[in-house]
């Protein structure tokens, strides 16, 4: 049976991997995304890769925009299989730095967004009595590290909702998973807000040793939601490390703490004795 499948952020990056991955099985997609150029091309290579769909310009942060969606899968397919939870944007800073404003940015997408997307086609779900959610979290919601503040908290937000609502929608036939990817290489760096520019260079570095591309997170988020995984954290650094923070909490916290330590060599709110001493004519 053809699958229905909504994939929001399917403009680009992971959202097309998976909508590809998708479209290998012959599935119909739904690819929602504000980004109407991007979204045409993933469609295009959905069709060559054997699957089909159709556009639907979607903000995430809009319960209307939602609710109208909805609408328009219950008028074309009348039913569906298959909501993944993708579009997400990054913040990356320490707590007393950047905008107050970026943290209501972040939160309105990376976590009422999914949350918006659960909540619209679980009434749907239900009463087909199946379907299943894939939530694209994050290694950054399971680990937590330093001068990620405002990201962690939005994909640690997306493993609660995600593990909640795996027991919640299991009885009615319904799967949730979170996918807690580790960086690799994908656009959501584009877009990152943060008032340090070593954040940048840090990013691109974790990035170009990632061992996993866009297409191996789709794979495993596939193959997770087969088995109806409750979470999925593909990277093989990204398992040992959780494996660490699981089961050898006390070496977890050396590594944060040298890691902070670190950040703050580099604080440019800190003046070194050097420039304390400079300041003061010594």
């Amino acid at each position: 049976m053809t699958q229905k499948v909504l994939i929001t952020g399917a403009a680009s990056g992971l959202g097309r991997a998976l909508a590809l991955r998708f479209a290998k099985t012959g599935a119909q997609i739904c690819i929602a995304d504000i980004n109407d150029e991007g979204s045409q091309e993933t469609l295009q290579l959905v069709e060559k890769a054997g699957g089909g769909g159709w556009i639907y310009n979607l903000d995430v942060r809009s319960e209307q925009q939602w609710n109208e969606l909805r609408s328009e899968v219950e008028q074309r397919w009348q039913g569906i299989d298959v909501v993944i939870n993708n579009a997400g944007v990054a913040t990356g800073d320490r707590i007393e730095a950047g905008e107050w404003s970026w943290w209501d940015w972040v939160i309105d997408i990376n976590v009422k967004g999914v949350a918006l997307g659960c909540r619209t086609f679980t009434p749907m779900m239900k009463q087909q009595g199946s379907g299943y959610f894939i939530n694209v979290a994050s290694l950054a919601g399971l680990m937590k590290a330093p001068a990620m503040g405002s990201y962690n908290v939005t994909k640690a937000a997306v493993v609660a909702l995600s593990e909640t609502l795996h027991f919640e929608l299991k009885p009615y036939g319904i799967g949730t998973t979170a996918l807690c990817p580790g960086f690799f290489r994908t656009n959501l760096d584009k877009g990152m807000k943060t008032s340090d520019p070593q954040m940048y260079k840090f990013v691109d570095k974790v990035f170009e040793a990632s061992e996993l591309n866009a297409d191996d997170i789709a794979d495993a988020a596939f193959k997770a939601m087969q088995k109806n995984l409750v979470i999925c954290n593909p990277h093989p650094t990204g398992r040992r490390a959780y494996f660490v923070k699981k089961y050898l909490p006390w070496l977890f916290r050396i590594q944060m703490d040298k890691f902070a330590k670190a950040l703050k060599s580099r604080d440019p709110n800190i003046k070194t004795q050097f420039q304390k001493d400079a300041e003061a004519g010594r």
